[in-house]
């Protein structure tokens, strides 16, 4: 969750809840999806547009 997303004030007091606070960050903190690296490249001028649409269209089914 991007710290942008949290939008309420609250308040952790007492030597438990700190303590629960904190296990729960770093519980969530082992817990993060692996990242898969993905080949991609970036599309420059039109021929190129309508080439990847073109081979999107075949690979989808549609390419009639």
């Amino acid at each position: 969750m991007a710290t942008s997303s949290i939008t309420k004030n609250f308040v952790i007091s007492g030597k438990e809840q700190v303590e629960m606070f904190v296990n729960a960050i770093e519980e969530s903190a082992k817990n993060r999806p692996v990242r898969i690296p993905v080949a991609a490249s970036e599309i420059t001028d039109e021929a190129e547009l309508v080439e990847f649409m073109r081979m999107r269209k075949k690979a989808n089914g549609n390419g009639r």
